[in-house]
């Protein structure tokens, strides 16, 4: 099987990807950074009555209509304790901010604007005109206005209007469910102490990270050796647990000790393809499992990270209805790059200094894929597409951002 190009692997492993359908209702408090699965209407309006704005006095605009006009204070209305008679000539209502404005009253007066007088009067020191300072009722939203779309990603502003809107609980889409299952017999958990041939299963936590913050629920399968019959167990563990998407880290090639492309095919997996033209990360794997799609990324932790970040991380938006963080941006290179060969090329590097919309950035000396300090410092990654010529210090370069 030849190379196949990052482009043409994305479209083909999302083509098999279809918008998770299903819904469920969840309290507001659960709903942060949920998708909206319906148009949500409300349930009342918004204000409920005509309500002031500042506090002050209620009156006639036609009673205050000039400087030194005097008023008789008849009562007080403050929030949820409204008055409950109405505003004649020459009165006013000594009111607050979100009181209800008297029946009769058709303007709010601030109370710096007023001078008191004795026998509980007022005098005017500021010309009223009609509907200043009071919020209409209906002004946000009226009993039945869809004021909020399916499909949006909730946020602290959606949920306070979905309050205000008297909604308890909210229809969103199911997260999304992947499986991680790590192999290999060199790997133990962090924490262990690692015998002679053997190093720390890191990457296991990196993945997850990234799945959970594009929105997806987290099944850890936990670290299975070269072995078969164990590696089917853990498999058949994710499909009995519904999840979406198993994603395996390592043992995707075909080598002696590379188990799980042949274990999955061999549980009836249909492959699609497995090698792609790029660095980091040649061996990625894709195919579907029933109604579970498998991505296999590489073992090393850096090509496993560059993978998730390239395919995974489309991949679970697209199920989970989330729209994709903007990762694709361009720089200004600050030192030299060699012509590429034919594989596309991720190279780690940091922002030097911003200039407008154009970043500095500068590649970091060593690119080998198993140094994780040197991707843990990089702030993008820059992209050298397939036999890209050489490039000089100056030249404006594609780069995928790690922190958007």
């Amino acid at each position: 099987m030849s190379l196949l190009p990052v482009e043409d692997a994305l479209a083909r492993l999302l083509s098999d990807a279809d918008p998770i359908p299903d819904h469920e209702q969840i309290g507001l408090h659960e709903a942060n950074g949920r998708v909206l699965a319906a148009a949500l209407a409300a349930h009342l309006t918004q204000p409920p009555f005509d309500a002031s704005a500042m506090d002050g006095y209620a009156l006639r605009a036609t009673d205050a209509a000039e400087i030194g006009s005097v008023l008789t204070v008849i009562g007080e209305s403050a929030a949820g304790h409204g008055f409950s008679g109405a505003v004649g000539v020459g009165q006013a209502v000594r009111i607050f901010t979100g009181a209800p404005v008297p029946s009769g009253a058709d303007s709010i007066l601030l109370q710096e604007d007023a001078e008191k007088l004795d026998g509980g009067r007022i005098r005017t020191t500021f010309a009223v005109t009609s509907g200043r300072h009071i919020r209409p009722r209906g002004q946000d939203f009226l009993e039945g206005d869809l004021t909020l779309k399916a499909g949006v990603t909730l946020d602290f502003s959606h949920l306070t209007l979905a309050a205000a809107m008297n909604h308890q609980s909210l229809p969103v889409y199911r997260r999304p469910r992947i499986a991680i299952l790590a192999t290999g017999d060199e790997l133990v958990t962090p924490g262990a102490v690692p015998g002679p041939n053997q190093i720390i299963g890191s990457n296991t936590f990196g993945i997850a990270a990234l799945a959970r913050d594009c929105g997806a629920e987290v099944l850890d399968l936990g670290i299975v050796p070269d072995d078969a019959s164990l590696l089917r167990s853990a498999v058949e563990r994710a499909r009995s647990s519904g999840v979406d998407v198993l994603v395996t880290l390592g043992g995707a090639s075909v080598g002696d000790h590379d188990l799980v492309q042949s274990t999955l095919v061999a549980a009836g997996m249909k492959l699609d393809f497995w090698r792609i033209a790029m660095r980091p990360g040649k061996p990625l794997m894709v195919g579907r499992l029933g109604a579970m799609q498998v991505l296999g990324l590489p073992g090393n932790p850096i090509s496993s990270l560059v993978c998730g970040l390239l395919f995974m991380e489309p991949l679970l938006c697209r199920l989970g209805h989330y729209t994709p963080p903007k990762r694709m941006a361009t720089g200004t290179l600050a030192n030299a790059l060699p012509a590429n060969d034919k594989r596309q090329d991720y190279v780690r590097a940091r922002v030097l200094s911003t200039r407008e919309d154009n970043p500095v950035v500068e590649s970091f000396g060593k690119q080998d894929s198993s140094m994780m300090r040197i991707f843990a410092q990089s702030d993008c990654l820059i992209v050298r597409p397939p036999h890209a010529p050489a490039a000089e210090a100056g030249d404006t370069v594609p780069m995928m951002l790690l922190r958007p």
